[in-house]
C-alpha cells in the first residue's frame, strides 16, 4: 500500500544516507586527512584509500539497486518440489492442514518467487533436522522504485524477538506446524519461535539466497496496521516467553517499535565490580570516572582503578579524592601496558558477583546503561555483554564485532550517525553477536573466571574478541544490548609508534593461528555485503543473491 508506512523492520530505509557531495563537504573540512587519501588511491591503495574516507566522511546505506530484477517463477513450480504456498486469511490467521505436500511456504500476497527458488527450498530440506528455513528478499516501497536487498543474519531468536525481520517468505516442514494456531498479525514470527522452542534453535536455518521480490512492503492498513502489527508480535513474544519458562520477563514495544524485554533482577541487586584501566590522561579519566559515579543508577557498585604508573601530580590527587570520599579503590598496575593482565588482575581483586570492563575514555550518558547490561549478564546462557558506543563525532563506535570485515574483524554499523536505527533496526535491538569490545564489557565475575578471564597472548588488541570466541565455543552466548548507550574516545590515550605496529602484528597472526577458518564469515552477517567498507554499507562485488548456497 504506497503511503502506508514501513514495517518495523525496514525503518533504515527510510535513513539518509549522505550523498557524495555531502561527504566531499565533510571531508575538505580535513585537507590534510584528504591529502593523504588521496595519495594512498594514487597508489593503487584503493580499499586501504575508501576506508579512510569512510572513516573520514561517515558511512550510510547504498545498497538500492536499480532495474528489473530477478525473473520470477511460476507457483506452480511449488507443487513439482512437493511445496504448498499458503497465505494467511483477512483477519490474519492461519490454520495448517496435516495434508498436502510434505512442505509449506507461507508468503503474503504480492511476493513473487524468483527463479530457482523453489529447487533451492526443496534441496534445503533433504537436511532432516532443518523445520523452518528463511532466505533472502527484494523490496521495494514504491512501484518504478530501486529494489532493496534484505539480507538476513543466521537465526537469532534474541533478535526476532526484538523486530521481525524474517518475512516475507518462510519454508515449514508440514508434519512440524500442522495444528498449531500462530497468532494473527504475527503467523510467521510465531511458528519460528514455536520451532526454535520445540525441536531447538538449529532447526530454524538462513538460506543465504533470494527466494523472493515484491513491489510493496508497507504496514497494510497504514498506522493502525503498523499498530496491530506491533501488538501481534507483542503477543507472539509473550507466548514464546511461556514456553520457553521466562513467563516472569516484562515484554513491551518502544516508540521505534522495538520489543524490549525486562527480565527480573534478584534482590538485592548484586555488586558490580567497574574497573577502570588508567595510566594518567586525567582529562580522560575524570570525565569517565564521574559519569560512572553519577549517571549510572545501578545501587550496588564498587569503582576499580587500574593504575599502570600514573606519575602525573594531579592524577595522583584526584586518586586521593576519590579514596578519601570511599569513591574508588586504587590498584597499583604497574609494568609495560598490557590491557589483558592489567584487567586480571583487578578481576581477582574485585568483589562484585558482576564484572564491568571500562576504558578510560568512555563516558555514560544514560543513566540506565549498566541495568540493561546486567539484565542480560545474569542469564545462564550468556557470557559477554557488550553497548552501543558512540564516537566524539556523533556516530557510531562500536555496536558488536562482525568477523570476516575488514581485512579481519570490525565494529559493526562503524561512522553511521548515532541517530540511525540500523539495517533492520540492528542498532536499537538486543541481539545475538560473535563478539564485543572490552571498552564496555560486562559478564558475571565466575563466568570471566571459569574460561580463564583475558588472554595476555594478546596483551593490548584482540582480547576482547578471543574472550567472547572463547565464551561461545563454552556455550555462552555475546550480546549486543542497542539500549544501552555510551560515549567513547577510542584510542584517545594511545600513541602510535613501530614498537605498537610489530605487536599488533604477531596478535593478528595469533589471533589467526588459534581461531583460524572461524574468522572467515560470521554468521550473524550476511556474506553479500561488502566485506571492506564499513558494515551493511554496500553490496559485495558481484553479488546477485542467486548463485547456490548452504544454509546456515
Amino acid at each position: 500500500m504506497t503511503g502506508a508506512p514501513l514495517s518495523d523492520a525496514l525503518l533504515f530505509a527510510t535513513a539518509p544516507a549522505p550523498g557524495i557531495i555531502a561527504r566531499l563537504v565533510r571531508a575538505a573540512r580535513h585537507p590534510s586527512r584528504l591529502l593523504s587519501i588521496l595519495m594512498t588511491r594514487l597508489a593503487g591503495r584503493r580499499v586501504r584509500a575508501a576506508q579512510a574516507f569512510v572513516a573520514l566522511a561517515g558511512a550510510g546505506h547504498h545498497l538500492w539497486q536499480p532495474g528489473p530484477g530477478p525473473a520470477s517463477e511460476p507457483d506452480a513450480t511449488l507443487a513439482r518440489h512437493g511445496i504448498e504456498r499458503i497465505e494467511p486469511s483477512e483477519d490474519g490467521t492461519l490454520r495448517i492442514a496435516a495434508e498436502g505436500p510434505p512442505l509449506v511456504l507461507l508468503a503474503a500476497p504480492g511476493h513473487a518467487l524468483v527463479e530457482g527458488a523453489s529447487a533451492a527450498i526443496a534441496t534445503a530440506f533433504t537436511d532432516p533436522a532443518i523445520h523452518a528455513l528463511y532466505g533472502d528478499a527484494l523490496v521495494r516501497t514504491a512501484p518504478g522504485k530501486a529494489w532493496l536487498p534484505l539480507l538476513r543474519p543466521a537465526f537469532d531468536p534474541v533478535l526476532l524477538r526484538a523486530v521481525d525481520h524474517l518475512g516475507p517468505v518462510l519454508a515449514l516442514r508440514r508434519a512440524s506446524v500442522c495444528g498449531i494456531a500462530p497468532v494473527p498479525g504475527a503467523v510467521a514470527m510465531d511458528l519460528v519461535l514455536e520451532c526454535a522452542a520445540r525441536f531447538g534453535r538449529a532447526s530454524v536455518r538462513h538460506l543465504p539466497r533470494l527466494l523472493s521480490a515484491s513491489t510493496f512492503q508497507a504496514e497494510r492498513g497504514g498506522e493502525a496496521g503498523r499498530v496491530a502489527s506491533r501488538l501481534g508480535r507483542l503477543d507472539a513474544v509473550r507466548r514464546d516467553l511461556d514456553r520457553t519458562g521466562e513467563g516472569a520477563t516484562l515484554a513491551f514495544v518502544e516508540a521505534d517499535g522495538v520489543i524490549r524485554l525486562e527480565r527480573p533482577l534478584p534482590m538485592p541487586r548484586p555488586l558490580v565490580s567497574l574497573i577502570v584501566p588508567t595510566r594518567d590522561r586525567l582529562d580522560l579519566l575524570r570525565p569517565c570516572i564521574e559519569s560512572l559515579r553519577a549517571r549510572t543508577d545501578w545501587p550496588a557498585k564498587e569503582i576499580l582503578i587500574c593504575d599502570n604508573g600514573s606519575c602525573e601530580p594531579a592524577t595522583h590527587a584526584y586518586f586521593a579524592e576519590l579514596q578519601a570520599a570511599s569513591a574508588a579503590r586504587i590498584l597499583a598496575c604497574d609494568g609495560p601496558f598490557d590491557f589483558a593482565a592489567i584487567n586480571n588482575r583487578a578481576a581477582a581483586q574485585a568483589q562484585g558477583d558482576v564484572l564491568a570492563f571500562i576504558n578510560n575514555d568512555v563516558e555514560a550518558d544514560h543513566s540506565d546503561w549498566l541495568e540493561r547490561m546486567v539484565r542480560e549478564a545474569l542469564r545462564p546462557d550468556i557470557g559477554a555483554v557488550g553497548a552501543r558506543l558512540i564516537d566524539g563525532e556523533g556516530r557510531i563506535q562500536h555496536s558488536g564485532i562482525v568477523l570476516g570485515s575488514g581485512g579481519l574483524a570490525t565494529h559493526g554499523h562503524r561512522h553511521f550517525s548515532q541517530d540511525a536505527p540500523g539495517y533492520l533496526s540492528a542498532l536499537r535491538v538486543t541481539r545475538s553477536v560473535a563478539a564485543v569490545t572490552a571498552a564496555c564489557l560486562v559478564i558475571e565475575a565466575h563466568k570471566f573466571r571459569d574460561i580463564g578471564g583475558f588472554d595476555s597472548t594478546f596483551a593490548v588488541d584482540f582480547n576482547d574478541l578471543d574472550l567472547c570466541l572463547r565464551l561461545n565455543a563454552a556455550g555462552l552466548r555475546t550480546l549486543y544490548v542497542g539500549g544501552a548507550v555510551l560515549q567513547h574516545r577510542e584510542s584517545a590515550s594511545r600513541r602510535p609508534s613501530p614498537e605498537a605496529a610489530a605487536r599488533h602484528a604477531t596478535e593478528v597472526e595469533a589471533l589467526k593461528k588459534r581461531w583460524g577458518p572461524l574468522l572467515m564469515q560470521d554468521p550473524h552477517y550476511h556474506p553479500g555485503f561488502d566485506p571492506n567498507l564499513s558494515t551493511h554499507m554496500l553490496l559485495r562485488r558481484g553479488w546477485t543473491g542467486l548463485e547456490p548456497a548452504t544454509p546456515r
